[in-house]
């Protein structure tokens, strides 16, 4: 998706909970009709673990001849995730690749040293109301890797694990939790965790990881003693056990993170990379028309950000 124009995520209110580094409250922005809560980078915040981008898609309702429409346009240095807890997204990318992605599947597409793709609604869908609603965050890759061939994973909902515990559920999307593996590989320590938990259902969000942090996209969740709302992010300080409680209403929200980024990343529109020259020529290439073109949708493209 598109680096949308906005303002960065906000700090958000004090707490109590000693194990919660940051609260940050994401910014809104509107992208073909729905709204999209970005959260990372923020000022307070560039990433946590590989993550250096998430944003929170919808939920919204497209009304009949409305769609999503994000046209062919760049990426390098990254891999970027989308994952869907309602409706479709066709995708095609300049590597040949065409599928539709569903609730519950994975995409990973590693830009490397550069990709083109778009994201649309399936033309089966278009002409009737569609409900959205999903994440999609970029991870960075380790210096070395920055510039690897361009590469695209789709993982089917059937192929993750999932756990079913006193109150807790979930599945895990990247990396590893509670004995459970998933399938997906990336190029760093990674953690990707859908967890639903029931009114005062409990759930250790141990150490193991060295950054870690959880995006509430549903109810309500008790740590410490506080109590968190809907689309807040919480970046918790290292090192610490961590117990999650659902709240009065229960609460759906998402754990991610992993091994830090050591190395400064710069994040220039869709392009990150550990050296600012490397962005000013992605940036002279998409201008010049030097990246690939995406195969069945070639007549557009998000051109350059002017100013930027």
């Amino acid at each position: 998706m598109s680096f949308f124009p906005g303002n960065d995520p906000v700090p958000g209110d004090a707490f109590a909970c000693d194990a919660i580094e940051h609260l940050i409250i994401p910014r809104s922005s509107d992208i073909g009709g729905f709204a999209v809560r970005r959260a990372l980078p923020s000022v307070r915040r560039r990433l946590v673990g590989p993550f250096i981008f998430f944003d929170r898609m919808g939920p919204a309702v497209l009304k009949a001849g409305e769609a999503m429409d994000v046209r062919p346009h760049p990426h390098i240095g990254l891999s970027t995730v989308t994952y869907l807890f309602d409706g479709e997204i066709k995708h095609r990318d300049s590597l040949g690749t065409e599928l539709v992605i569903a609730p519950g599947d994975i995409n990973l597409m590693t830009a490397g040293s550069g990709i083109v793709h778009s994201e649309r609604t399936p033309e089966n869908l278009r002409g009737h109301p569609l409900s959205m609603s999903g994440l999609q965050t970029w991870i960075a890759l380790p210096d070395h890797l920055e510039e690897i061939d361009p590469a695209f994973a789709h993982t089917a909902k059937g192929e993750l694990p999932t756990f079913n515990d006193r109150g807790a559920s979930g599945r895990v999307v990247i990396g590893s939790m509670g004995g459970l593996r998933s399938p997906v590989t990336t190029f760093s320590e990674t953690l990707y965790v859908d967890l639903a938990l029931e009114p005062g259902a409990r759930f250790p969000f141990d150490a193991g990881q060295e950054e870690r942090a959880l995006y509430i996209l549903s109810g309500e969740i008790e740590i410490a003693g506080d109590r968190f709302a809907q689309d807040q992010l919480l970046v918790f300080r290292p090192g610490d056990e961590i117990t999650l409680i659902g709240g009065a209403t229960g609460c759906h929200v998402m754990l991610f993170g992993g091994a830090a980024i050591e190395t400064k990343k710069h994040i220039w529109w869709n392009f990150v990379s550990s050296s600012k020259e490397r962005i000013e020529q992605a940036k002279e290439e998409w201008r010049t028309g030097r990246f690939d073109i995406v195969p069945g949708d070639e007549d557009e493209f998000v051109p350059l950000p002017e100013g930027r």
